[in-house]
């Protein structure tokens, strides 16, 4: 006897393992476009964070270049008797931290170009130096549109597809309660050589028990489904907190980086430009001068750090935004940095 047969399934068990495959599939997908985004942003927030450092290393130079031609004119005046030694003893001190601060700077400085390096796989010693200007420019997207993308953000594509394969494989666990048809042909001879017969059979079985329970199956099919729909729920909740979190925090850096630009330095520039023709016409002592020139370092330093955390913010928020909008912002960032 020679015969062949088939299983079939009735429940639709292999529609239920396509659907289940392809969502695995595309959630692959969307995490590797998240991923790729998450680089980007890191990219570009080492980036500033070089650039910033930069900006704050001239800042230093600029005071410390300050510090140290009033520490000499000071010493001259000591010499000759017209300062105390505290005066000069301050105006040394004071250079002293200027210099303390730039090697702490440089340091800094030194570090973030390693990691940028590193982030951009360039060889171990060849650390880039950022070109390119701070602006603290406000976002043309609203906090809406903002909020309607983040919905449409990879991250909660995955999930979603994620969700999905599980809702599919409950329903291949719950279709496999169904029993299997197996229908079979055969063909051959039988009975004795001088009477033998050929025949052909047809046979369907089934197998037993015909419905089966598969508790533990749909149990556990359930459970995965729980999980993942709480997972992008969450997932969900967080993106939208953080989004309109980071879009607070925008606004305020924003007024931040307007109030210092317009009103604090350009009144401490001044200050410090009378408080130095008063100092050499003897009008002012060296602690009215320093104090001037400590307000203005420490008021730019507060402006850097406000256009620094504006444009960190503003990275975050960009996350959002269509993901070719994001890759032309990335090769244009990338496009500053020296061959």
């Amino acid at each position: 006897t020679v015969g062949i047969s088939q299983t079939f399934e009735i429940a639709g068990q292999a529609g239920y393992r396509r659907d289940a495959a392809t969502r695995d599939l595309a959630a692959v997908t969307e995490n590797i476009d998240e991923t790729r985004r998450q680089v980007r942003a890191e990219v570009e927030q080492r980036f500033y964070r070089v650039l910033i450092l930069q900006r704050r290393m001239e800042t230093e130079r600029e005071a410390l270049t300050a510090v140290t031609d009033a520490a000499a004119a000071v010493k001259k005046r000591v010499v000759v008797g017209e300062d105390s030694r505290l005066d000069g003893n301050l105006a040394m001190v004071e250079a002293e931290r200027g210099h303390n601060q730039l090697a702490v700077l440089a340091e800094q400085l030194l570090q973030s170009r390693a990691e940028l390096g590193a982030v951009l796989q360039l060889p171990a010693r060849e650390l880039p130096e950022a070109t390119g200007e701070l602006r603290a420019t406000p976002m043309t997207a609203s906090l809406e549109t903002l909020q309607a993308s983040a919905r449409e953000r990879p991250l909660l594509r995955s999930l979603e597809h994620r969700e999905q394969a599980a809702r599919n494989r409950l329903g291949l666990e719950r279709a496999a309660t169904y029993p299997d048809v197996t229908v079979g042909l055969s063909a051959g001879r039988e009975a004795p050589y001088d009477t033998r017969e050929q025949f052909t059979r047809l046979t369907i079985s089934v197998p037993l028990p015909l419905f089966r329970r598969n508790g533990a199956g749909i149990g556990k099919a359930t459970t995965e489904l729980t999980q993942a729909e709480i997972e992008r729920q969450s997932s969900e909740r967080d993106v939208m907190a953080q989004v309109s979190a980071l879009w607070q925090r925008m606004e305020s850096l924003q007024g931040r980086v307007k109030r210092l630009a317009e009103s604090v330095l350009p009144a401490l520039d001044e200050n410090r430009r009378l408080s130095s023709t008063a100092y050499r016409a003897g009008e002012i002592g060296l602690l009215q001068l320093l104090l001037v020139n400590r307000q203005l370092l420490d008021a730019r330093r507060d402006y850097l750090d406000a256009v620094g955390d504006f444009i960190q913010t503003r990275i975050a928020l960009e996350q959002t935004e269509d993901s070719s909008r994001q890759h032309s912002r990335y090769f244009r960032v990338l496009s500053d940095l020296p061959a």
